[in-house]
């Protein structure tokens, strides 16, 4: 079968297509014809050697992917064959807290993931697809909408009349944006484009600020909230706007950290933690037991992800550059097939 591999930590050029043996499932393991994945930053870091130790070349990259059953291994009883599935990130994470031994299990990174024809995963490590979406769309799901998930209802358990502030249009942001209006709160979104936040407003976003026309966008959030700020912030920017995010939001709010796309290196005051009563907390994508609730209110709902664009397998490299460019609203998807 036909897979790609990150062989170095050189960056997207050790983007390698390469033959490998088609799996097959061993007991309690499940055959997966994968028709599509999607990418995440995260998975830039990998190809950079910039997310950490645990990640040990050559590994097939890409935690995100859904494809069909089409062979089963002893003792599986959880799919059957014919059945559309998604992985789950962390494949031993099924419910609980997150361990140091679960962190272990991230696909496309400490083990192979889902960016090759086929791939065999363990019956716990799997989820059923909504049934009105594809498989472009459904391989969005594991990393982006289940972090704007577990951020907003699981952790945040937002509901009408809260606030939210997204920074960015991308996967994560553009997910709790959605996940945001279905639970009747307004939503302010923050991005350097005016194209992309009228994309937001058509969405559903409430107000948006251009960063680059006002720079000091914690200001216009609090004028936004009648000089409260916001009930909770999901910060995917990291030490370069956390600052500004402890400001926009109000006393007792919630800010989820869950990116790093300006940087990590900047000191950080933790005085308006202490002062306003923040709650600050990381969030890592998400359990198993998250991911089903996630998909009931998807399916209840009949949403549908946004994506920005869909390459061929042929044209991976070409995902992670467009990626890469930081030019896309949504979600950038890799199609192996019909998807």
């Amino acid at each position: 079968m036909k897979a790609y591999e990150i062989q170095s930590n050189a960056g997207v050029d050790a983007l390698t297509l390469v033959d490998r043996p088609q799996p097959q499932p061993a007991a309690g393991q499940v055959l997966i014809k994968v028709r599509a994945t999607s990418l995440n930053y995260r998975d830039l870091l990998v190809t950079e050697g910039a997310y950490g130790s645990g990640v040990k070349y050559p590994v097939i990259p890409l935690s995100d992917g859904a494809g069909d059953v089409v062979a089963v291994g002893e003792g599986v009883t959880r799919v059957k064959i014919g059945d559309r599935v998604a992985g789950i990130f962390f494949q031993n994470w099924i419910y609980g807290s997150l361990t140091r031994e679960k962190m272990k299990s991230d696909l496309g990174g400490g083990i192979d993931g889902m960016l090759a024809e086929y791939v065999v995963l363990h019956q716990d490590g799997l989820v059923l697809l909504p049934d009105h979406l594809s498989y472009c769309e459904g391989a969005t799901l594991p990393c982006a909408a289940l972090t704007a998930w577990h951020a907003l209802v699981t952790k945040g358990n937002i509901g009408a009349g809260d606030s939210v502030l997204l920074l960015g249009t991308g996967g994560v942001s553009i997910f709790a944006l959605q996940f945001a209006k279905i639970h009747g709160t307004r939503v302010i979104v923050t991005s350097s484009s005016d194209e992309k936040l009228a994309r937001a407003k058509q969405l559903g976003a409430d107000e948006t600020i251009n960063y680059k026309i006002t720079p000091d966008w914690e200001k216009q959030v609090y004028t936004l909230t009648n000089r409260t700020g916001v009930d909770h912030v999901v910060e995917v920017g990291g030490a370069g706007t956390l600052p500004k995010s402890l400001q926009a939001v109000c006393i007792g709010g919630r800010v989820s950290l869950i990116g790093v796309l300006s940087g990590r290196g900047n000191e950080i005051d933790p005085m308006p933690i202490l002062f306003k009563s923040l709650a600050v907390q990381g969030i890592y994508v998400g359990s198993r037991e998250m991911f089903e609730a996630m998909n009931q209110a998807i399916a209840q709902h009949q949403l549908h992800p946004i994506i920005d664009q869909v390459f061929p397998f042929s044209e991976a490299r070409q995902a992670y550059l467009y990626l890469k460019s930081a030019a896309h609203f949504g979600k950038v998807v890799i199609e192996l097939g019909n998807g």
